[in-house]
């Protein structure tokens, strides 16, 4: 499986393209901006896209979501919990939304088509059914929003997780918007911290990082052991 991201001009979110040995390509967060670069790099390489995936629902990681899945009609995959962000998505983030809406700079965000959620049980990992060759696991891991959710696969051999606005490097999501919740979060933060030490992450915005590097160096995740 190869693995490449795209950084969204809106708050720097990361998006992230999977794509399977005969060229199927997932979404991962589709950002505010990232819709035109993505298609052209999906074009460019001949991939053929299959679904749009979603961390959880705040809106930078969802703006351009509805665009491409009507561009290729293809479903929206997002926890059950946050699929009623996408039908407000600025209010749904209290006081936070209309300022984010002035400062984007960008036209309002589609619908999506359609919408396929994810397991509902939290803390518990279960396969995505996907017309797909690829294989990811979603784990719900609520508390930054009630449906965040962490996407499993392996690429090059190794386990990665896509943990959206759960866990960045060196610190965790916000729990003070609408939504978040700091008891919800610890638990979460309680399964990550027992993830192989070698599983990379690839966080909803900035750096790539590692278990084993956040269990050493992040505050937040330490105190969760």
């Amino acid at each position: 499986m190869l693995l490449r991201t795209v950084e969204a001009p809106l708050l720097g979110a990361t998006c992230v393209l999977l794509v399977d040995e005969a060229g199927g390509v997932v979404v991962v967060d589709a950002g505010g901006g990232v819709a035109d670069r993505v298609t052209r790099m999906v074009a460019a390489e001949g991939w053929n896209p299959v679904a749009v995936l979603a961390t959880h629902g705040h809106v930078d990681h969802t703006w351009d979501a509805g665009l491409l899945c009507q561009r290729w009609g293809v479903p929206l995959h997002i926890h059950e919990a946050d699929t009623y962000r996408l039908a407000d998505p600025f209010g749904s983030l209290g006081p936070l939304g209309p300022q984010l809406r002035a400062m984007a700079g960008l036209p309002d965000p589609q619908d999506p088509p359609r919408v396929a959620t994810s397991p509902a049980e939290p803390w518990v990992t279960a396969p995505l059914d996907l017309p797909w060759d690829g294989a990811i696991g979603a784990l719900p891991l609520p508390g930054h929003t009630e449906g965040s959710t962490a996407y499993r696969v392996e690429v090059d051999g190794a386990a990665v997780l896509l943990t959206g606005d759960v866990l960045f490097a060196g610190s965790i999501g916000r729990t003070d918007l609408p939504g978040g919740d700091d008891a919800t979060m610890a638990r979460s933060l309680r399964l990550l911290a027992r993830e192989d030490p070698l599983t990379q992450v690839v966080p909803g915005h900035g750096p790539r990082t590692t278990i084993g590097a956040e269990l050493r160096t992040n505050p937040y995740l330490r105190a969760a052991r």
